[in-house]
């Protein structure tokens, strides 16, 4: 349906170059095209931007001298990515204990124009001219319809529903923030094992990936824990056992020990414990802690007003060590973010949280696991190969776009079926971390081919699935897919609902 560009009139050629405009008969202009291995590669002007209208029809209005040039500053400041307003880089550092909006308004320049022609009809001298005005206005109406109606078009509106309300975000932040300090500085002011915590807010939320509702809040309560050593639990890479080096006189985690071991457990139920009764102070705030899930390590709090919010609060031992040797093959960003990345980000703490490791049908409950949260947070919002990437003014890309439809996916199939219980959002940042990994350059994730960059994920994850093979992005022989943590058939049901979708256009997008 790509328009083609129409030769004018043979009495226009006479004119001087400079009074001709370089428009396209609807008033836009064709923007540079960096089409990339999801996509077809483009000549130098991108036809998407000339389809504004009837395609037959001639231009039935002429560019006066200085309208080219002003049309061509409105549009280059409107430019958003696929989700709206760009996002703003987040860089390695601790975070305040306060929840920020992760979306900064749109200033008002960068919001596109209501429409192009607009400017036309105002101007126009005649009846005549202003009645072809109008009838390109409601030609652009139908064409911006029909581009909905294309897969394309389809996956944009999802991300434009599925983008955070402004008012929600401001109304939740306020609360948690609120409830959230009030326990941090009660923990901190009482004699405890945990008056030395301090706050690292992590999840989709802080990521910036967060879909649909600000409901659902990740906050990491760290304590340092210096001299420590780590002993893998059966060869897995990710869980660990943990000893002191040397047990300082007056050590107030001495309380948790098992012999030689750090309890998880017994320190997991302590935290709990302490939270628990914080939270019965709470007068203010219709809050609650929610019951003990097994093998989880958050403390889950659920606040009931004005709006259902759950709240994981993750105890979590900070080391400020060399990561532990099963890390030495992991995050692979050398071709993407660079040696000096990787070098850098190695070099910032490691957490560990109480995961139990499943044995059997049961749980080791002296057991850590390694976190890296913090890390997987920086990556996600400095994602490009270019600095400026999806920076205000820069080049925008659509990574993370890739990732939200894909959580939306598995989140709507979890709704309505049992068999996927054991799948969640973390294997499919995971997954993504490992397709941006093999597909590093900016231009292979264009926003103008968000279709095909989704659907080429897509297929990676099936391909994950059905290799029963989706390997830690820190951990490189731990696997997430791995049949002691997941059946072959849950894996096989998964992919037979993803193929379905993917087939028919994804019907389940359309049950908001």
């Amino acid at each position: 349906m790509e328009g083609r560009r129409e030769r004018p009139p043979a009495s226009r050629a006479k004119k001087p170059a400079a009074k001709r405009t370089t428009t396209e008969h609807n008033g836009t202009v064709a923007a540079p095209s960096h089409a990339g291995s999801c996509g077809p590669r483009r000549g130098a002007r991108s036809r998407g931007a000339e389809r504004d209208g009837d395609p037959t029809k001639k231009p039935t209005t002429r560019a006066r001298p200085g309208q080219a040039s002003m049309r061509i500053t409105d549009l280059r400041s409107s430019a958003t990515g696929a989700t709206g307003v760009a996002e703003q880089p987040a860089f390695l550092e601790h975070l305040p204990p306060a929840i920020h909006d992760p979306e900064p308004p749109a200033s008002p320049e960068l919001q596109p124009p209501a429409h192009p022609e607009a400017p036309e009809v105002a101007r126009g001298s005649s009846r005549r001219r202003g009645a072809r005005s109008v009838g390109q206005l409601r030609a652009s109406r139908a064409s911006r319809k029909e581009l909905e109606e294309t897969p394309e078009g389809k996956l944009k509106n999802v991300l434009e529903k599925l983008k955070l309300k402004r008012e929600k975000i401001s109304k939740a932040a306020d609360v948690v923030n609120k409830i959230v300090k009030r326990l941090l500085s009660r923990m901190k002011n009482r004699e405890s094992e945990f008056k030395d915590v301090q706050q690292l807010n992590t999840g989709s939320y802080y990521e910036r990936v967060k879909i649909s509702a600000p409901n659902e809040f990740d906050v990491m309560f760290k304590l340092e824990v210096p001299r420590i050593q780590l002993q893998e639990y059966r060869d897995t890479g990710a869980f660990y056992l943990v000893k002191f080096k040397r047990i300082p006189r007056g050590n107030p985690l001495s309380h948790f020990l098992e012999g030689e071991i750090l309890s998880a457990s017994k320190m997991l139920s302590k935290f709990r414990e302490i939270i628990k009764e914080e939270v019965k102070e709470i007068k203010d705030s219709d809050v609650c802690v929610e019951e003990e899930k097994p093998g989880s390590p958050a403390v889950t709090l659920l606040i009931r007003n004005p709006e259902e919010i759950s709240v994981d609060i993750i105890l979590a031992l900070e080391s400020k060590s060399s990561w532990p040797i099963s890390t030495k093959e992991g995050l692979p960003i050398i071709n993407w973010l660079g040696t000096k990345m990787r070098t850098s980000l190695r070099r910032e703490p490691f957490y560990l949280v109480p995961k139990d490791a499943k044995v059997g049908n049961s749980f080791q409950g002296k057991t850590w696991r390694l976190s890296f949260s913090h890390i997987e947070k920086y990556i996600l919002s400095n994602h490009g190969t270019e600095k400026t990437c999806c920076e205000v003014g820069g080049v925008k890309c659509c990574r993370k776009d890739c990732l939200k439809l894909m959580k939306y996916l598995l989140e709507q199939l979890k709704k309505e079926y049992q068999e996927l219980e054991a799948f969640c959002s973390y294997h499919v940042k995971t997954a993504i971390l490992h397709m941006w990994t093999e597909n590093p350059q900016d231009r292979e994730w264009d926003p103008k081919h968000l279709s095909r960059c989704f659907d080429n994920f897509l297929k990676f994850f099936v391909d994950c699935l059905r290799t029963e093979k989706l390997m830690h992005y820190f951990i490189p022989k731990f696997n997430l897919f791995s049949q002691e943590l997941i059946d072959q058939k849950s894996k096989e049901f998964l992919i037979e609902k993803i193929e379905y979708e993917r087939n028919n256009g994804f019907p389940i997008f359309d049950k908001f």
